[in-house]
């Protein structure tokens, strides 16, 4: 799995590729992502992740033949609605509902209105006041 965005070999964080030969010599790897080929030097390995199993959050995208999605209630706070919703839509054949049915219930019910804690407000408040701090200086 490509781990960041690499907008020259045109890949992608969370795009899935499979391995397709080493190259001792040569010092690179090559990987099919949807059958084009792309080469990574052993220095560029880092972005690169073996990928047994990935997250929602990377998938998101993304459509894979077969998904399993493990619920359980000791991970509560990831039951969502939304984040159900997006495991269940990346599967194309064939999704698996692994775990407690009252974990499922949990994510079914619960919307995600939650409070998100990114400090949005405060952030461009601050850019704000250093914009017009910049503003009144240069006049």
């Amino acid at each position: 799995m490509q781990v960041e965005n690499d907008y020259d070999r045109e890949v992608y964080n969370g795009d899935l590729g499979i391995v397709q030969r080493i190259d001792q010599e040569e010092g690179e790897l090559v990987v099919a992502f949807d059958g084009r080929e792309v080469s990574y030097g052993f220095g560029e390995l880092d972005e690169l992740v073996l990928a047994y199993a990935t997250t929602i959050h990377k998938s998101q995208g993304s459509e894979y033949p077969a998904v399993v999605i493990p619920l359980a209630t000791q991970h509560y706070m990831m039951l969502a609605r939304n984040l159900l919703y997006t495991g269940v839509t990346r599967g194309k054949r064939l999704v698996v509902l692994v775990g407690q049915r009252k974990a499922l219930a949990i994510a079914v019910r619960t919307h995600s209105s939650r409070r998100r804690w990114a400090k949005l407000r405060e952030h461009l408040t601050r850019i704000q006041s250093c914009q017009s701090l910049v503003a009144r200086q240069m006049h």
